[in-house]
């Protein structure tokens, strides 16, 4: 089957419009009707310098919002930025019953976590590069931290809510097992 694509007419070189025919449910298109289509029904192009700062927020870190509920209409994923200061961490936390994946984008981002899998808890610490990814599943608790003192940390972050859930914990702690499966998540 061919996938649809919508009908073009010629048009010059010298026609200011000529995109419009190969680009036509641009919502930044002249002429775009908003209100045509539902969210579910079209693309959406975020732009970079329009990413969303009202977003939950833990110490230390910036979050932006690009694919979200409120954004594009999404039910089941979110996606943005985190920006992590030189030198500073964040606050304890976990993303509640969200997966999230992290793909590093500048700066050496370090990601911390307890493992208890030889008996006693024991901090882990994951050191980064550009290009790397992090999957974090859900509950889990954790810290980002940023240990360079001159250069801020991006990553890009999805999650498989529509929303940013971010619940800051006072401490760090091993989800599941022994003693640690009655504290709270959340």
């Amino acid at each position: 089957m061919a996938p649809h694509t919508a009908p073009t007419s010629p048009a010059s070189p010298d026609d200011e419009s000529a995109g419009a025919h190969r680009d036509a449910f641009h919502p930044d298109l002249p002429g775009h009707d908003s209100g045509s289509l539902p969210l579910s029904a079209r693309l959406h192009h975020i732009r970079a310098d329009a990413l969303d700062g009202d977003t939950a927020q833990t110490g230390g870190m910036r979050r932006f919002a690009a694919i979200s509920g409120g954004s594009v209409g999404s039910e089941r994923i979110w996606m943005g930025q985190t920006h992590v200061a030189p030198d500073t961490a964040s606050s304890n936390h976990h993303h509640g019953a969200s997966e999230t994946a992290i793909h590093v984008i500048k700066g050496h981002p370090e990601f911390v976590f307890l493992d208890d899998s030889s008996g006693t808890p024991e901090e882990i610490r994951i050191r980064t590069a550009p290009g790397d990814y992090i999957f974090v599943p859900p509950y889990v608790p954790h810290r980002e931290e940023n240990p360079s003192p001159d250069d801020e940390a991006v990553v890009v972050i999805a999650r498989s809510t529509q929303e940013a859930i971010v619940v800051n914990l006072p401490e760090l702690y091993v989800l599941g097992g022994g003693a640690d499966a009655e504290r709270p998540q959340g």
